[in-house]
């Protein structure tokens, strides 16, 4: 599995050392529900749907190392094409290989989800797919790493206030 890899090193500061020194290890969720790259993406939708989750990891049946997502977005896309889930294999609509490391930190998976538009980042690590970072889980993180800092002020009523 490649790893995704931003170009540029994570910058700590003071202000964002906590999310600097934090990966996603600490925010990823488990257990996933995932489908292969064979399956149906009918099969994906429902799972999704059953799950009450946004997108699912695609593995890879012999290694269950991750091989791709899908996300609602793509079932939408098929769906607005006019096409026939039932008709359709997950590989055909997945976007491949988007896998992180639980050593990657917070500010880098942040990095990648606003360069190439993910919601989320499967997980992999030797074993295999161990979970699954969000941008909930990721924003999150930044937001808890910034705790104790003012908030920008941007009511002008508040403003006087202070």
């Amino acid at each position: 599995m490649e790893q995704i890899s931003t170009g540029v090193a994570a910058q700590e500061s003071s202000s964002h050392s906590q999310a600097a020194g934090a990966t996603v290890a600490d925010v990823m969720r488990t257990p996933l529900t995932t489908v292969q790259r064979s399956d149906h993406l009918a099969a994906a939708a429902y799972l999704m749907k059953h799950a009450g989750t946004t997108a699912i990891m695609v593995v890879d049946a012999e290694t269950g190392r991750p091989d791709g997502i899908i996300t609602e977005a793509e079932v939408a896309h098929a769906i607005a094409d006019g096409k026939d889930l039932n008709n359709i294999r997950v590989h055909t609509m997945m976007t491949a290989r988007p896998a992180i490391t639980t050593t990657t930190s917070i500010r880098d998976a942040a990095k990648i989800m606003t360069a190439r538009h993910f919601r989320h980042l499967p997980v992999a690590g030797d074993v295999g797919l161990l979970g699954v970072a969000d941008i909930i889980d990721v924003c999150r993180a930044l937001l808890g790493a910034a705790e104790g800092q003012p908030e920008p002020v941007t009511d002008p009523d508040e403003a006087a206030r202070l």
